[in-house]
């Protein structure tokens, strides 16, 4: 058999492709794309839509504190302030300034107000401060009561009996062109200040007074340590 190659005098029977590894070759034709090229190029770009997603609400939450939204330093009224009358206690309802269209009926949050004087009131979270159930107001005995766990409060929300620690949460009011308004942006939390109640033993002298009010000065003497001995 006769090899072409060896035939230099053989005529040519079309034209020469151009050799694979000629860089000519590469600049004149049109540039291949592969399959695989195409695929990894759409993962990077899926990758990128889904770590964008994930970032966002992230970022939101890390610079949440620097823009705050402004629900949350909302003033709303519970209405004219003559509604409520001096010396008792009733319930109503307010709009939660932060709602979504599709909220609905749950945008609308109970709560006690109770008026003390010609402009002083109080104004409580309806729910209890032990596992957040909402307490109702008993007229007859001047006492808030929890249905879950026995929670009982007074007339002025401080802690009657039961497993709460503290007494009820309260909102910060104020009375605007004869409108009560509260600060429903925030809901009360255990920030709100507590009462401490220094109750004296029958029959105490003045040290065993001092002494329930303030057990560590008591054994305090000569600068001694109470703790010692």
């Amino acid at each position: 058999m006769v090899d072409p190659n060896d035939s230099p005098n053989l005529p040519s029977t079309g034209p020469q492709l151009g050799n694979a590894s000629d860089p000519a070759s590469h600049r004149d034709g049109p540039r291949v794309v592969s399959r695989r090229w195409l695929l990894m190029k759409a993962g990077i770009a899926l990758n990128g839509l889904v770590g964008i997603g994930l970032a966002i609400p992230i970022v939101r939450y890390l610079f949440a504190p620097v823009r705050p939204d402004s629900a949350y330093n909302s003033w709303v009224s519970l209405g004219a302030a003559n509604d409520f009358p001096v010396g008792q206690t009733r319930l109503t309802t307010f709009k939660n300034p932060w709602v979504k269209p599709w909220d609905g009926q749950t945008d609308d949050i109970p709560c006690y107000v109770r008026r003390t004087g010609a402009s002083n009131f109080q104004v409580f979270a309806i729910n209890c401060a032990h596992l957040g159930c909402p307490v109702r107001w008993f007229p007859q005995s001047q006492l808030f009561m929890c249905p879950c766990h026995g929670g009982v409060y007074y007339a002025d929300g401080s802690r009657a009996s039961g497993p709460p620690e503290r007494g009820l949460f309260t909102y910060d009011y104020k009375i605007v062109r004869g409108q009560l308004q509260i600060d429903a942006g925030q809901m009360p939390t255990l920030s709100n200040t507590a009462t401490l109640v220094n109750i004296a033993l029958p029959g105490a002298t003045a040290p065993q007074e001092a002494a329930a009010r303030n057990p560590l000065a008591a054994g305090k003497t000569n600068g001694d340590c109470p703790c010692r001995g």
